[in-house]
């Protein structure tokens, strides 16, 4: 990738979709392919990682995947964004016997407001998110 190309990108996020066998994105690609075909994000990185009930992690190819499994829509898809300490990270956080798709995409929705900002002087200082779950458990304490 250019300097130039780098920098006009929007901004970067990355998620954690565990589940509690197999990666299954049968319902949650077609949705992801949406936003990539509408021009929203750009995956730029997709790895798997699976726990077994000893606590043992394996990294996942989309191969062992198998042929039918949804996200071998996203094959190729390697920035080398995501490293084998980042699987090792995100392994940490999954139950026993469950396993995981890492994905890094870009916002290409919100570049033009970050190549704006980064032209301006600024920068991003901080981001974060707030999980519905969290807002659904405050809602639930009120």
């Amino acid at each position: 990738m250019s300097e130039q190309e780098l920098r006009e990108m929007g901004p970067i996020d990355y998620i954690i979709l565990e589940w509690p066998s197999e990666p299954s994105g049968d319902e949650v690609v077609p949705l992801m392919i949406d936003l990539v075909d509408r021009g929203i994000i750009r995956i730029l990185d997709i790895a798997f990682v699976s726990k077994d009930a000893d606590g043992n992690v394996t990294a996942l190819d989309l191969e062992h995947l198998g042929p039918d499994n949804a996200f071998a829509e996203f094959e190729g898809a390697s920035s080398g964004l995501v490293g084998f300490e980042d699987i090792q990270t995100a392994a940490e956080a999954l139950e026993p016997d469950s396993s995981a798709a890492v994905l890094v995409w870009e916002n290409r929705w919100a570049a033009p407001i970050a190549v704006a900002i980064r032209r301006s002087g600024g920068m991003l200082l901080d981001t974060g998110r707030i999980p519905v779950q969290g807002i659904l458990a405050a809602l639930d304490a009120l």
